[in-house]
């Protein structure tokens, strides 16, 4: 499948901003699968100063803020190619050990709520087959619902809530997943969605490491693996290593931030 995909970031502010420096993580990756053909970003009241490869191998660009700009629009878009792989990403590559991908963090710790999921997961036949399990187990448990959480809910905090969107289900999944002693990954990326053209953020799910198969992909807010509608974007330990978007500013009082996405089969 062959998808366009266009991604604008549009700050405005009250007071000009007197410094700004930003990281995006907006560049799909050619991997297993997947082709990224063409990409590009464009800035409008900014520049873009440098790009790199972090050691998830996500591409990342660093951007500056015009001195006393009030706008601010990044707009990436590009042409990818998506191969139906069943959500097999396949063997490890990169420089970051696979061992690393075992490692908690504070919003990936498992507590009672997270060991609660891996008693019930374990029944499974195989290890893909508690893999899946452990995914309807987390669906089950934790309502998705638009709006429902904050951004530095941990994966233990979606569980006693009870609700929360794909971000709160793919820390719940990550946690669980290293506690079963799966190595496991975030992952943000796009999705092109059946009813609607336009979406306001990008999709979070997770990846875990299989023997023999490799890192395989699991959507628990869709309760199915990824297809060729999903876009790998950018993965980490967890939302802060595969965020879109980071940074910091001086000035800029009164922000108002819009996010606009479309994802289309060409």
């Amino acid at each position: 499948m062959r998808l366009n995909i266009r991604h604008v970031t549009s700050y405005s502010f009250e007071d000009p901003v007197a410094y700004g420096l930003q990281q995006l993580r907006k560049t799909p990756k050619s991997t297993w699968g997947q082709t990224v053909t063409d990409w590009r970003t464009d800035i409008s009241g900014g520049t873009r100063e440098v790009s790199f490869e972090d050691n998830h191998n996500n591409v990342v660009e660093l951007i500056s803020f015009e001195r006393e700009a009030t706008h601010v629009t990044v707009t990436s878009s590009g042409v990818v190619e998506i191969d139906d792989t069943a959500g097999i990403m396949g063997k490890h590559k990169g420089p970051s050990p696979l061992w690393l991908y075992l490692r908690s963090t504070p919003l990936t710790h498992a507590g009672q709520g997270v060991r609660a999921l891996v008693r019930a997961a374990r029944d499974g036949e195989n290890d893909l087959d508690k893999l899946h399990l452990l995914m309807a187990e987390i669906s089950a448990a934790v309502t998705y619902e638009v709006g429902a959480s904050y951004p530095d809910w941990t994966a233990e905090k979606a569980l006693e809530e009870g609700r929360g969107v794909c971000q709160d289900h793919t820390h719940i999944f990550v946690a669980a997943a290293r506690e079963m002693g799966f190595p496991a990954r975030y992952v943000s990326g796009y999705l092109m969605l059946n009813d609607t053209l336009t979406q306001d953020a990008m999709l979070a799910w997770a990846e875990a490491h299989v023997d023999g198969l490799g890192w395989v992909g699991f959507d628990v807010s869709n309760s199915i693996s990824p297809d060729p509608r999903y876009v790998r974007v950018a993965t980490g330990l967890d939302y802060l290593q595969a965020a879109p978007v980071t940074g910091t500013r001086i000035g800029g009082a009164e922000e108002t931030l819009r996010v606009d996405i479309e994802v289309a089969q060409q």
